[in-house]
């Protein structure tokens, strides 16, 4: 499965707000964007020319980054966020919102939603090495889509990994109203498919709708 397996820091310097996508130390200071920190002289585009580059402030800009920045915080990759945002597009309702639920019924963001996972990178490897069942069923597909019923479960030979009890015991994270904890939080219920309001990512999906609608 092709994966983004670069520097993440660099994402969160090129989009110039933070993707979270390290877990712990994007809430320390080791973070470039953070404030009152020695790494936000870093705090500007990636590159040669980073520091002097300009941003123009073009319709276009604003929308592809808007894009970029969401594909990223989601781990996800050009061409998969394409066809999500095409069946998004077939599927009744507001196109923008209904590609922001897809996205959040990702079994890799349940994961991490969940709070078993510090990152979205961290949930997808635990995806992938078996340590996740659906319904009793192990799923080993980060993309997997979950649906309003089911119910998501961290294997119990896992429960005692140093991550995840250190994920949850340091993680100020509260799983979102539509998953419901369940076996002392060590397995979640789609309780609905989530509405806008609860998703708290700082998307603005319409900017990906106008850039796809060009």
């Amino acid at each position: 499965m092709a994966r983004y397996t670069g520097p993440v820091c660099r994402l969160c310097r090129r989009e110039r707000t933070k993707l979270f996508l390290k877990g712990e130390r994007c809430l320390s200071l080791k973070c470039p964007m953070a404030e009152n920190s020695d790494r936000t002289l870093r705090a500007f585009a990636p590159g040669q020319h980073g520091s002097s580059r300009q941003r123009q402030g073009s319709e276009y800009l604003t929308q592809l980054r808007e894009k970029q920045k969401a594909r990223r915080i989601y781990g996800v990759l050009e061409q998969q966020f394409r066809n999500l945002y095409e069946e998004a597009s077939r599927r009744p309702g507001m196109t923008g919102t209904n590609l922001l639920q897809f996205l959040e019924l990702r079994l890799d963001n349940v994961v991490y939603r969940a709070g078993w996972g510090a990152s979205r990178a961290q949930a997808r490897q635990f995806v992938r090495h078996g340590h996740i069942t659906v319904d009793g069923k192990r799923v080993t597909i980060p993309s997997f889509r979950v649906r309003p019923g089911m119910v998501v479960v961290l294997k119990n030979q896992t429960r005692e990994n140093f991550n995840v009890v250190r994920n949850r015991d340091t993680l100020e994270r509260t799983v979102p109203g539509w998953l419901e904890t369940g076996d002392n939080g060590f397995a979640v219920t789609v309780r609905a498919v989530p509405q806008r309001e609860q998703i708290d990512e700082q998307i603005h999906e319409q900017l990906i709708v106008e850039l796809y609608s060009k």
